[in-house]
């Protein structure tokens, strides 16, 4: 969370007042027009606000009409909520190496393809965009679908288009960690009309037909989903966040440059597919061992400034997977994916060590988290610490 305050405050208030806050009423319409502005904001046909990335990223393979019998790619380094949504739908997750950016490698999806897979999952992680032009050159030759993992990149761009929008369907969230937030929620993007009938009836099946007009004009046939439905007081607060994120997003950049341009070791900065496009929530720096890298960390913290080794970030890391390294896709057996007959022979030979480039990558590399408030002083002295640390 980086700027939250009165108007988001008076937002709340708005929608409560009207005493008609469920999502579906004719007082404040708050999701409804959060959703179509963030259509305007991003230039997107459709979009559906919910509670969360990971209700976002599950509708939008369940739009996509994936389940058992079908793989989708996901990176090795990303929350286990990417992984999750694969297993929600019945499919194996099939996990790739990620490249020197930290995102997945599309020569290592390539590799992964088998006449199974049905999606490719790629996740700007941490605000570093993908190289989204590689990888929809590889899902328009294997004719596989892209459903972007954008729940840490809102407002990022890969050549000059917004993440998220690039691919077949996106999916954000904007809880307490996210670059705008509403503590909770998530949202799907697409400009494919099957996929968001599918993903308007599977994230609210218990509603959608019997509150206001929201099946009007639909085609596709209604089925049993699940509830990811989201209130006009989450809506109100997102319309407000969404006003800012313009310039949060600008002022992160202004600070991920000038700390960069202050540094002695300019080398060290990560490598990035579009330094433009990266959200500037973080710097990466990367070291040649990871002893150097753990070093560099204590160097810092002994001044004062925070860094994070991604190695230790637990579920963001495939090996910290635990419900899906042990193949425990659901508490009952016939609804576990990894059990199911249509499934067995798919690849999920899962093992701690398949994606050594990821664990080399991830412990060799130091985060430093980005405000965008910072004032030029404080940058400086920031730049001062690190390089302080590197002699």
């Amino acid at each position: 969370m980086y700027r939250i305050g009165q108007e988001e405050i008076d937002a709340v208030a708005r929608a409560i007042n009207t005493h008609d806050f469920f999502k579906i009423n004719n007082s404040g319409c708050e999701v409804l027009n959060f959703e179509n502005e963030l259509k305007e904001y991003l230039g997107n046909e459709h979009c559906l606000l919910m509670s969360s990335g990971f209700g976002a990223l599950t509708s939008a393979l369940i739009g996509l009409g994936i389940g058992p019998g079908d793989e989708v790619i996901v990176p090795a380094y990303t929350y286990i909520a990417t992984a999750l949504a694969v297993t929600a739908v019945g499919a194996i997750p099939v996990i790739a190496d990620i490249d020197s950016t930290l995102t997945i490698d599309p020569k290592e999806v390539e590799k992964k393809i088998s006449k199974n897979t049905k999606a490719v999952i790629p996740v700007h992680i941490m605000g570093f965009p993908c190289d989204m032009a590689a990888l929809k050159a590889i899902a328009e030759k294997y004719n596989i679908a892209i459903v972007e993992d954008a729940c840490q990149s809102m407002g990022g761009k890969f050549k000059c288009e917004y993440l998220g929008t690039i691919g077949d369907a996106g999916a954000y969230s904007y809880n307490y960690y996210k670059i705008m937030t509403s503590g909770e929620g998530g949202a799907l993007v697409t400009n494919n009309k099957k996929i968001y009938e599918r993903a308007l009836i599977y994230h609210d099946s218990s509603a959608v037909a019997f509150f206001g007009s929201q099946l009007d004009g639909i085609t596709e046939p209604i089925f049993g989903g699940t509830e990811f439905r989201i209130s006009d007081i989450t809506g109100a607060i997102l319309r407000e966040q969404l006003k800012k994120l313009p310039d949060i997003i600008s002022d992160l950049h202004k600070v991920k440059f000038n700390l960069i341009e202050k540094l002695n070791n300019k080398s060290l900065v990560a490598p990035t597919h579009d330094s433009d496009g990266d959200c500037a929530t973080t710097l990466a720096l990367r070291f040649g061992t990871e002893e150097d890298c753990k070093n560099f960390a204590v160097n810092c913290e002994q001044d004062g400034l925070g860094v994070v080794i991604p190695i230790t970030t637990g579920k963001h890391i495939y090996t910290n997977w635990t419900q899906i390294m042990e193949k425990r896709g659901a508490l009952h057996p016939a609804m576990d994916p990894f059990k199911m007959k249509e499934n067995q022979g798919l690849q999920m030979n899962y093992t701690m060590d398949m994606c050594p480039r990821t664990l080399d990558l991830l412990s060799r590399t130091a985060y430093i988290n980005l405000h965008p408030d910072w004032s030029d002083e404080t940058v400086s002295n920031i730049a001062n610490i690190i390089n302080k640390a590197l002699n």
